[in-house]
């Protein structure tokens, strides 16, 4: 994560929170995904939650096409 996203503690709070959203998604999913995240500097202060599972079921979507 780069230090766009903010200082250590906001890069290290937003890489907590993505942790626990991608710990609570993917296990729900109907086939195994390996899923790289990259934060950008609004995932500091935006809707990080309905940002990361628009974006996990547009992946989801077009994988099962």
């Amino acid at each position: 994560m780069s230090r766009a996203v903010g200082g250590a503690v906001v890069r290290n709070r937003v890489k907590r929170r993505l942790r626990h959203l991608a710990a609570a998604d993917l296990p729900t999913l109907a086939f195994p995904v390996d899923v790289v995240v990259r934060a950008l500097p609004p995932a500091a202060s935006g809707d990080l939650a309905g940002d990361f599972r628009s974006a996990l079921g547009q992946c989801v979507r077009r994988l099962a096409g």
